[in-house]
């Protein structure tokens, strides 16, 4: 049986001490329910700029589409369990997991012709994709709508809490594969790019599907979603359990796969691109990999974030704020995924808690001069972010030991050394 790490013990007993500490503050009333949806929200935004990290810290990609993944996850979640709470229907469930399962199965089969067929440009191949993902999203509509009644009749009979906590995981869940595949198709046309045409590339995408959500109600059919007015009605469920289990979730994966050979890759074409492709490195698919896990993260933390408020409005996922995730990845430290943490919950705690209260009446928007004063001086004091490359042991990747050099010595037979 394999013995865990120390390192590893000790981050996962801190942490559960940490949840236990706040959960039991807050059911106390300690932590009224103004600092409860703080520290949610700042679970939820050191998700999405833990994906940007990934994306921008750790492969050098600069990106300014993380908060369109965070906005195509927060209301693709949304209209599940609005649909299950003030309609009583599972259609929107059944809907969108056959639509991710169907478009799911379709990348992996074009990807698989795809790699076959020498020659094949981009573009032709994003067509392909695009083909196959539209007829699978068709045939998904057909399937869900079949299954709707069937499904709905079967979370009926559970009771009414555990269906709604079901049909919220499914959500979030769901809000992350739709997130994850909409980037997938998105980075097929948009890599070829250098890195800062592929910035302004992912903010044309943030606005785009800002706009797209402004006439959702008009455009799509979408009316529950209400367009510019704003989604209302959505379950207000999302706890400080569920944002610590999927932070939690977040950091774990994100340290598994950098400490992995994948890692190591990603890793290798943030230094050198020409490099790592000298060495054999799938740069492109590398650069695309890690966009699409970078889009997932941030559609789970859309998902978790639209049930806080119960309330969604497409200016919060405007392109000022898409700016946000990426100044509190360079706070903290790009390449840092303590930093990424720290700096996340330092974010909400100072710019929506405390200078809320500090500022006198009149002036709680001057938080947003006082906020970038002080990034200014800790870039001009400390350039590197707040903890530079700076990361706990658990999340640090632990070399073996060098060995000895009379120990090397003593292991070399006289044969060898003569």
């Amino acid at each position: 049986m394999k013995r865990f790490k120390p390192s590893t013990l000790l981050f996962v007993l801190i942490s559960v001490a940490i949840y236990a500490l706040l959960q039991v503050l807050m059911s106390l009333g300690i932590l009224n329910s103004f600092w409860s949806t703080i520290l949610r929200l700042a679970g939820v935004m050191a998700i999405v700029s833990l994906g940007l990290n990934l994306i921008y810290g750790f492969n050098g990609q600069f990106s300014l589409g993380q908060f369109a993944f965070y906005a195509i996850g927060a209301y693709t979640a949304a209209d599940i369990t609005y649909r299950w709470t003030q309609l009583t229907s599972a259609l929107g469930l059944t809907v969108i997991l056959a639509a991710a399962l169907l478009v799911g199965a379709v990348i992996l089969f074009v990807s698989r012709v795809v790699g076959k067929m020498r020659g094949l440009d981009t573009l032709s191949a994003f067509a392909l994709y695009l083909a196959g993902v539209l007829i699978a999203t068709l045939i998904a509509i057909r399937i869900g709508t079949l299954v709707a009644t069937p499904v709905t009749a079967l979370l009926a009979l559970l009771p009414q809490k555990i269906a709604l906590t079901v049909v919220f995981l499914f959500a979030v869940l769901l809000g992350g594969m739709i997130a994850a595949e909409i980037s997938f198709l998105f980075g097929l046309p948009i890599f070829t790019l250098g890195s800062d045409y592929f910035g302004i590339a992912t903010l044309g995408f943030t606005i785009i599907v800002k706009v797209l959500l402004d006439n959702s109600d008009t455009m799509f059919g979408f009316e529950e979603m209400k367009g510019a007015r704003g989604m209302i009605g959505i379950p207000k469920i999302t706890t400080w359990f569920w944002v610590f289990f999927f932070l939690f979730f977040t950091v774990v994966v994100i340290r598994n796969l950098l400490n992995s050979s994948y890692g190591r890759a990603i890793v290798s074409i943030r230094e050198d691109e020409t490099a790592a492709t000298a060495m054999g490195i799938n740069v492109a698919y590398y650069k695309n990999i890690t966009f699409v896990i970078g889009s997932l993260f941030a559609g789970l933390a859309g998902g978790l974030y639209a049930h806080i408020n119960g309330f969604l409005h497409p200016n919060t996922f405007s392109f000022i704020k898409s700016f946000d995730p990426l100044i509190i990845v360079v706070f903290g430290g790009l390449g840092s995924v303590t930093g990424t943490v720290a700096a996340s919950f330092g974010w909400a705690l100072v710019l929506e808690g405390v200078l809320r209260l500090v500022l006198p009446d009149g002036f709680e928007t001057w938080r947003f001069v006082v906020y970038p004063v002080l990034l200014l001086v800790m870039m001009l004091l400390k350039p590197q972010g707040l903890f530079g490359n700076f990361e706990i042991p658990f999340i640090r990747a632990v070399m073996p030991p060098l060995k000895k050099k009379n120990q090397a010595a003593e292991a070399t037979s006289p044969e060898e050394a003569a």
